[in-house]
């Protein structure tokens, strides 16, 4: 399996065909329209393609800066992300986008270097605990005063009065649904403190409810896991 980073301007008309196709396999109610006006909003994609050459997954990414308490923060917010399920055993899409990330950030270079994630998805959401440390919201901390309110911050800037802040839901005119057997926790998992978490913070993720999340992108803030399959060199140093 191999990943390529692409400026979405580069994206050739056959690479969307594609993307939207491999949307439209996992997610109820995908709009053409929608799809296009979300990418539009992107400046970097990260395709996966197998060893014949079909695309098995992607992530749009947006990085940009804000201005925040007079600070200056580069934010990369994650838009559409998918895996094939014949892809999920692979690391190829976290891996991608960590060196994606090392590579585009000195683009919009600030101070702190923040993810601004989305998910309507459980397995996404683990994704959190496996590869960083500290990230909000979590099952086993409150999350900090000061990082609540940044977060609120991000995400009224992003997505205005679809961000309901009492919840740290995002509730989209159009939402993408996972379809039904992807969206429901299968047997066996229901016993993982995160997934609980999730499942509780965002029960109308079947409807396509977006839980907020956050986490510092920096080598300090990987977790062992993370720093194993990683290699903190991929990340320059930021301060929290």
């Amino acid at each position: 399996m191999k990943a390529r980073a692409v400026s979405k301007d580069q994206l050739t008309a056959a690479d969307q065909d594609r993307m939207f196709s491999l949307l439209k396999q996992h997610f109820q109610g995908v709009e053409r329209k929608v799809f296009n006006s979300d990418l539009d909003k992107k400046n970097w994609v990260i395709l996966i393609e197998n060893n014949k050459g079909s695309l098995v997954g992607f992530s749009t990414i947006h990085l940009y800066q804000t201005a925040y308490q007079g600070e200056t923060i580069s934010v990369v917010y994650s838009g559409d992300t998918i895996m094939d399920r014949s892809a999920w055993s692979s690391f190829c899409l976290p891996r991608a986008w960590i060196r994606t990330i090392k590579d585009i950030s000195h683009q919009h270079d600030a101070e702190r270097l923040v993810w601004l994630l989305i998910t309507s998805g459980f397995r996404t959401y683990r994704f959190l605990p496996v590869f960083w440390s500290e990230y909000y919201p979590r099952y086993d901390k409150c999350t900090p005063s000061d990082v609540d309110a940044l977060i609120s911050f991000l995400a009224h800037e992003r997505f205005g009065d679809q961000y309901d802040e009492n919840l740290g839901i995002v509730r989209f005119d159009h939402p993408h649904k996972l379809i039904t057997d992807l969206a429901i926790v299968p047997q066996g998992k229901t016993s993982d403190p995160h997934i609980a978490y999730f499942n509780q913070r965002n029960p109308g993720h079947i409807q396509g409810d977006e839980l907020v999340c956050f986490t510092e992108i920096s080598d300090d803030n990987l977790s062992a896991a993370g720093r194993r399959m990683l290699s903190g060199a991929f990340l320059k140093n930021k301060t929290a």
